[in-house]
């Protein structure tokens, strides 16, 4: 086992690896517009998860998942050697559904900015239910005491 602060670094430095390579070695067509958001490796240094997003058509998708899957040796490859330990950790690609979360979290927002909006809407105007002045004042001492 490795402190996590090294793990973190081990993983920044595959993070970038694959993010080049991706860029400038992969030629596959079927290979769409990726971005590599995370990578995350396990405490014993065995196992690295990337995680990555695609733009464009569903079936796109799934042909840049097929790519990396295909790709996946040389890349590790170049992972073991460009980190320089040991053992070259087995990578997993696993689709970042970041933006998937952020436009649900969105569509969320503006019904409830909607609710709010109606239940103003329908606050215009209203009356209180009781006196206007629910607090009961002091009693006035005569002044002539």
């Amino acid at each position: 086992m490795v402190d996590a602060a090294r793990a973190r670094k081990i993983a920044d430095r595959i993070q970038r690896v694959v993010a080049e390579m991706l860029d400038r070695r992969i030629k596959d067509p079927r290979l769409g517009f990726v971005t590599v958001t995370d990578a995350r490796i396990t405490a014993d240094l065995r196992d690295a998860t990337v995680y990555y997003t695609v733009f464009g058509t569903p079936e796109e998708k799934a042909g840049t998942s097929a790519a990396l899957e295909s790709a996946k040796g040389v890349i590790r490859s170049e992972v073991g050697r460009q980190t320089g330990i040991r053992h070259t950790p087995s990578l997993t690609f696993v689709v970042d559904e970041v933006q998937e979360n952020a436009q649900h979290i969105e569509e969320l927002l503006a019904k409830a900015r909607q609710a709010d909006a109606e239940v103003a809407q329908r606050a215009t105007g209203a009356q209180p239910a009781g006196e206007p002045d629910p607090y009961k004042a002091p009693r006035a001492e005569d002044e002539d005491e």
